[in-house]
């Protein structure tokens, strides 16, 4: 999945940046250079905005009666959505995180 992939490059990032900071070599990233952090982030932020449109879309469409949308597939997309909103409050948090940290290192 391709949120997956975003969250597993941005996280490999801060290790590289949290283990330079402290002055540990850090091991070579495997991650691929797709573009800038700003876009990557906007990317991941775009996905879960439509995966959460998606499922209000299919949660409305369900409680219209539409014979097309099965309760299972509104569970899955309010489901999908769900994860990939705490996934990406998960990283959030971690920037912070390490933000802070790197605020608080004595010069």
């Amino acid at each position: 999945m391709e949120i997956n992939n975003d969250v597993n490059n941005l996280l490999a990032q801060m290790r590289a940046l949290t283990a330079q900071a402290q002055g540990i070599p850090a091991a070579p990233a495997k991650t691929e250079e797709k573009g800038s952090f700003s876009s990557l982030l906007t990317t991941s932020l775009n996905q879960v905005n439509g995966l959460q449109k998606d499922a209000g879309q299919k949660a409305e469409s369900f409680e219209r009666g539409d014979p097309n949308v099965a309760i299972g597939e509104v569970m899955l997309a309010m489901q999908k959505a769900n994860l990939s909103f705490q996934a990406v409050t998960q990283v959030r948090n971690r920037l912070i995180s390490a933000y802070q940290d790197v605020m608080n290192m004595p010069i």
